[in-house]
């Protein structure tokens, strides 16, 4: 690493930038980002939406940036106008059409002056298309007859159509100018519309020298994207997984961040994941703006914080590449105090997973999870994972059935964690509206946690045992972020099923808890307008202390019960801090 212990600093520079760059201005600005953080590297970008910076400017910003000792490295963004005097094509945010002559032929020559002027460069999340014009639409019912696809989809053929592409306009023409440069392709924050546009991980990793992660979640309820904040957590480990380390880092911007601690949190959470490169887009909307100060200060903190961390781990969630179901109900129970880290992978030696509907979209899916329980390991699978393979045969494992129903509840019941056959009860601040699955007393046990509406009660969460493993059934409601409305005595109890390296949360929703191989854990209350400072319990199996990094003191246990420690910690929101378990 660079000027950071745990990870470089670095910075996207647009190609409006560096055409109009001056040696006095640019020195200046840079002059802005040193005084409050410790950059590494810039990435100078030639091209974008139309305006191509020449090389005698690409190369003036290059001088000023290593004179300053900041490395450099070349990037492109795929957005053009229609060029004048062709017909107007219909394409949001000006996405390239990669049937247009002009647009390809200035894709190569962006990527021959890339190569020429830098050892690397990168594709900003711009990379797709979604173009239906004459020659697109005419070429998709090309592919699709030649490969048997009958219902008019685009998603195989602009896949198919990206990686050719890649290879032919981007990736030989770099590495005929420079052998030696290496290409990122970054991944945008959208992970279950890639393919729909042509992206495509399980393919292009292997074309491409790196890929890289776009965690920025930004506001999740003004936006079109509505992504839960913890992506920026999980999708980095997600790709991580997908290509195991050429996953190169985490890109988050300022837009659309309705506070200060919106921006930060992004930096947080992209920093939990361990990161090769912290990445912020970018210069032009970040120079003299109170960011920078706020997270050169904070940026200190994090790489201290690092220091204490080993590799994240969680409960594996199976996201087959190209699969959609429950979009991001993952990152919504992250958001509560869920461990959860997807993989591409079936996780068939962890000792937990975690299955949603995405995960049906394996057409084996059943049977390696009858394998895997078999085996003596605990699946939980979401009632969207239910509904997606009850005519899959599911039903050899469980009773569960699906007649189509939901109920609205607001009271709701837990079984006791000390006395069998009690349950404690507890309400909840809103009605929730979650579907309905029917199962079969002593065949299936739906009462671990249950909503209760006048007389009649629904499951949220059911234990069906199979061969020499459990699995739990895990009712998501029909507004996923209708978690956080849970009341604690559900969400502990969920928790708890959820526990990685024998620890696990009791406490207030909306606080994330991120587990370390090295038995450490961060714990981050998010800023919210229903967040508040609270007390929360750790369960810890085997602990007998808490140790805070840099200081000498230890937390003792409130208690310990068979085996299990419980800790009390003050949770402060949007400040994060690092305990580790002393055994």
């Amino acid at each position: 690493m660079g000027n950071y212990k745990n990870f470089d600093l670095v910075v996207y520079f647009v190609a409006h930038g560096v055409a109009h760059a001056t040696k006095e201005q640019l020195q200046k600005d840079l002059d802005f980002f040193k005084h409050h953080m410790r950059l590494d590297k810039v990435y100078l970008e030639p091209y974008r939406d139309g305006t191509f910076a020449t090389e005698e400017q690409l190369l003036l910003c290059k001088e000023v940036f290593e004179a300053n000792g900041v490395k450099t490295e070349g990037g492109i963004t795929t957005s053009m106008p229609d060029p004048e005097g062709t017909e107007k094509k219909q394409r949001m945010f000006n996405t390239f059409c990669y049937n247009d002559g002009f647009m390809l032929d200035t894709l190569q020559k962006v990527s021959e002056l890339n190569a020429k002027v830098f050892d690397a460069f990168i594709l900003d999340d711009f990379y797709f298309t979604n173009c239906t014009c004459d020659a697109c639409r005419k070429e998709r019912d090309l592919y699709n007859a030649s490969h048997g696809i009958t219902d008019g989809s685009w998603q195989a053929y602009r896949i198919h159509r990206m990686y050719e592409v890649s290879e032919q306009y981007v990736i030989a023409p770099a590495k005929k100018i420079n052998p030696n440069c290496k290409i990122t392709i970054k991944f945008p924050n959208w992970m279950e519309s890639y393919q729909e546009t042509g992206y495509d991980p399980l393919s292009q990793k292997d074309i491409f020298d790196f890929i890289y992660t776009g965690t920025e979640t930004r506001d999740p309820v003004n936006t079109d994207q509505h992504l839960p904040r913890y992506l920026s957590y999980s999708l980095m480990r997600y790709l991580e997984d997908m290509a195991p380390g050429r996953n190169g880092g985490g890109w988050f911007d300022p837009f659309d961040c309705k506070s200060l601690d919106y921006y930060l949190e992004q930096a947080y959470l992209t920093a939990f994941a361990k990161p090769r490169e912290m990445m912020m887009f970018c210069f032009q909307a970040l120079v003299n703006t109170v960011n920078v100060p706020a997270l050169g200060f904070m940026l200190d903190k994090l790489d201290a914080l690092l220091d204490n961390l080993g590799t994240p781990v969680g409960i594996p969630c199976y996201i087959p590449n190209a699969s959609q179901g429950e979009d991001n109900v993952q990152d919504f129970l992250g958001m509560h105090g869920f461990p959860i880290t997807p993989t591409p992978w079936f996780p068939e030696d962890a000792p937990t997973l975690l299955l949603t509907q995405s995960s049906a979209y394996d057409p084996d899916v059943v049977d390696k999870l009858e394998a895997y329980l078999t085996n003596g390991h605990k699946a939980i699978v979401t009632s969207g994972f239910v509904k997606a393979t009850l005519d899959r045969e599911l039903m050899r494992i469980t009773s569960i059935r699906d007649r189509g129903r939901i109920a609205s509840v607001r009271d709701f019941a837990a079984e006791s964690s000390l006395f069998w056959n009690r349950w404690e009860r507890d309400y909840g601040t809103k009605p929730i509206t979650v579907p309905v699955l029917e199962f079969r007393n002593n065949a299936t046990w739906g009462a671990v946690c249950k909503g209760i509406a006048e007389e009649e009660a629904y499951t949220l969460l059911a234990r069906d045992t199979y061969g020499k493993g459990q699995m739990y059934t895990l009712v998501i409601p029909e507004s996923f972020s209708d978690i956080k409305h849970y009341p604690n005595l559900i969400l502990n109890r969920m928790r708890k099923e959820f526990a990685v390296n024998g620890i696990y949360l009791e406490g207030d929703p909306m606080i994330g808890m991120f587990v370390y191989d090295n038995d450490s854990f961060v714990l981050y209350p998010y800023v919210d307008a229903d967040t508040r400072d609270s007390d929360v319990f750790i369960h810890i199996e085997g602990a007998k202390a808490l140790a805070i990094p840099g200081m000498e003191r230890t937390i003792e246990p409130l208690y310990t019960r068979n085996g299990e420690a419980v800790f009390c910690l003050r949770a402060s929101v949007g400040k994060f801090a690092c305990y580790k378990v002393v055994r």
